[in-house]
């Protein structure tokens, strides 16, 4: 069984490659615009291409039987469309929360007619680099909504559930929500990373405005749609789910220990 993993140079399909080796797959090819750069392990077939460039597709999808769709909305559509006429018999893809920004993925992949497994991850772990400039200056975050609280994954979890997907049939047809093991509020996730780091940091919370303006320097002109977003984390918080850890059969990475591990975004070298 030949498997494509899209989106393989970096992040959570670079991880996948890994997690399906760890696996015994025998037979992966890895699409990336920088082999180089990517890494891949001796083993791993490399074919040059990108998601959003529709023309280095066709080569990849050659005699592919399942693939792992990275999320890439721009072309996410005719990606599809060319694995339907290519014949690959299922895809498993990289979506999010149903009804939120990532939906147009779930819906490009079932109106193209193959067999497909969904992941649906909440926030990653990762989402907490956005305090890393604040707390390498200080012992001080200032953010918005310290109440709002969900269930933020690793990423090396979610490409965990993904390499089995890919590896098993007995999944087809589902969505799969994906969290970490324990529900946090953004207050408590400031608080075990200064635990990581061995210090106290405080978190100040900032009306609306100023919240907006502070992620600006960080998100640009998505902050204040990432701040509404976690408005809506303080009446409606997202629990754990058990679903990530029955897949992969081993423990979820808890934020402390992501933070452990992650110190250097915190700090200066």
């Amino acid at each position: 069984m030949k498997i494509l993993v899209t989106g393989a140079t970096t992040n959570i399909g670079r991880m996948v490659v890994d997690e399906l080796l760890a696996l015994g797959a025998g037979d992966v090819r890895a699409l990336t615009v920088d082999p180089v750069r990517a890494a891949l392990p001796a083993g791993v077939e490399v074919a040059r291409g990108f998601l959003g460039r529709p023309s280095t597709l066709a080569a990849a999808y050659a005699g592919v039987d399942v693939l792992y769709l990275a999320p890439y909305l721009p072309t996410v559509t005719e990606a599809c469309r060319l694995a339907a006429e290519a014949g690959i018999g299922r895809i498993v893809d990289l979506a999010g929360p149903k009804g939120e920004h990532w939906q147009a993925v779930e819906d490009a992949v079932e109106e193209c007619g193959v067999p497909f497994t969904h992941l649906e991850p909440g926030e990653f772990m990762a989402n907490a680099a956005i305090w890393s400039r604040q707390i390498r200056a200080g012992d001080e975050v200032r953010d918005v909504h310290g109440a709002a609280a969900n269930a933020p994954i690793a990423q090396e979890d979610i490409a965990a559930v993904a390499a089995r997907a890919l590896l098993d049939r007995s999944l087809v047809g589902h969505s799969l929500e994906l969290t970490g093991p324990e529900m946090l509020s953004r207050r408590r996730k400031v608080e075990l990373i200064g635990q990581a780091l061995g210090r106290e940091l405080r978190y100040v919370e900032l009306p609306r405005d100023e919240g907006i303006a502070e992620l600006a320097t960080d998100m640009g002109e998505h902050a204040a749609w990432y701040v509404d977003g976690q408005a809506m984390l303080v009446e409606h918080p997202r629990k754990a789910t058990a679903t990530a850890v029955e897949i992969a059969g081993r423990p979820a990475t808890t934020f402390l220990q992501w933070a452990r591990r992650n110190a250097d975004l915190f700090q200066d070298s």
